[in-house]
């Protein structure tokens, strides 16, 4: 039986992680961050929003599902790098039509398998993300250290750039039903004036599963390109806007918070994620880097109307500054782990957003009515200035 080769982890603190390579044989740099969900590796592979980041797994063992075509959030993997604990080498699932490492090793993606995840995780959050880099070919500590202090800070990263579709392109594939046995659209057909709203959606790193989302509510969409102008969109007649999640530091996005601005009170938006942080600059407020962000599936998150707290998936390493924000923006939803900023709206200017993933798939579904909460909107008078969510 062949023997696996060594690879190394390797941060810019100088500490190094040792393990066996899985996946593509290769070299690869980014930053370090962790996810803490028990399920759904295939949809974190695919986030566009990982661009740039090597993510390490809190669960031990991964890949026992496989990889199969209909879990993906996007064309191709998007991580620089992936640490496990235990790489699964059996695959118990039938709609299963790849290994994990087959998968990665489609697409040139270098992993790392028995590493001592625990301790790397409780490092990260001692010292914060850092930049580091990943061989499974030439595994020199110093050398590898010395590749990860060279290599891009997040910080000041403009990805929505590299990530974003080439051309403006039209979506028409709906959620799968049951997978949402809560989710209202099926019945909901009230809460829009137009027959068919349309929306624009800016891919700034969109996932797949808030598209199927949206032409469930049936919601005719153009997806453009990351750096499409205000005109540009108004162009195109929307019902509303929606603004995606993404990768990087939201502030080096000048051209969409400028283009947000313009539409601000036009029109109605809803941002998630990078989406989110973009409609608070275009607000007003400002940003900051968290010392290693939130990622996971088990995020609790309030809801400052009702005081509901929802379980909720998160993708971020950079958060609004809640007195940063202008009197017309309120905070609606906060995180109750480290009470950073998870919601915000303007009634008057009819938008809001979200810094955790309501389309989360897996999991979980508690705000998958903030897309309602949205429909509603459109369908609301221009002249109104109500945002209630239920």
């Amino acid at each position: 039986m062949k023997q696996p080769k060594t690879a190394l982890l390797a941060l810019e603190d100088g500490t190094t992680w040792p393990g066996l390579a899985f996946g593509a044989a290769g070299e690869t740099t980014g930053e370090v961050v962790f996810n803490t969900s028990m399920t759904g590796y295939q949809e974190i592979l695919t986030d566009p929003s990982y661009y740039g980041q090597i993510v390490v797994m809190t669960v031990p063992h991964v890949g026992n599902v496989g990889i199969n075509a209909l879990d993906a959030e996007s064309s191709r993997i998007w991580v620089a790098g992936f640490a496990v604990r235990e790489s699964s080498p059996i695959v118990s699932n039938y709609r299963a039509e790849l290994t994990l490492d087959e998968y990665l090793q489609s697409q040139g993606v270098a992993g790392i398998t028995g590493v001592s995840t625990r301790a790397l995780v409780r490092h990260i959050r001692t010292v914060g993300a850092m930049r580091s880099a990943l061989s499974s070919i030439d595994p020199d500590p110093q050398r590898l250290i010395a590749l990860a202090r060279a290599s891009r800070d997040m910080n000041g990263a403009d990805l929505a750039r590299e990530v974003t579709c080439d051309k403006p392109y039209r979506w028409t594939e709906s959620a799968v039903a049951e997978w949402y046995p809560t989710d209202r659209a099926a019945q909901a057909r009230d809460y829009t004036a137009a027959d068919t709203p349309h929306i624009v959606a800016y891919d700034f790193g969109i996932k797949r599963n808030i598209l199927r989302l949206l032409a469930s509510r049936g919601c005719a969409i153009t997806i453009v390109p990351a750096t499409t102008t205000a005109a540009e969109v108004f162009a195109l007649k929307p019902d509303g806007v929606f603004l995606s999640n993404g990768p990087g530091d939201p502030a080096t996005c000048t051209y969409a918070i400028n283009a947000v601005r313009e539409m601000l009170g036009k029109v109605p938006i809803f941002g998630i994620c990078l989406g989110h942080q973009i409609l608070g600059l275009a607000l007003g407020g400002s940003t900051y880097k968290m010392k290693f962000g939130h990622r996971g599936g088990n995020q609790p998150v309030s809801f400052t109307d009702t005081a509901a707290i929802e379980i909720s998936s998160h993708n971020h390493g950079f958060a609004v500054v809640a007195n940063s924000l202008p009197s017309l923006v309120e905070v609606t939803h906060v995180n109750l782990n480290d009470g950073c900023v998870e919601g915000l709206r303007s009634k008057s200017l009819r938008a809001f957003g979200v810094q955790y993933h309501p389309e989360a798939s897996p999991g979980p579904h508690d705000a998958i009515y903030l897309f309602d909460e949205f429909m509603r909107l459109i369908g609301a008078s221009v002249n109104s200035n109500e945002v209630t969510f239920v």
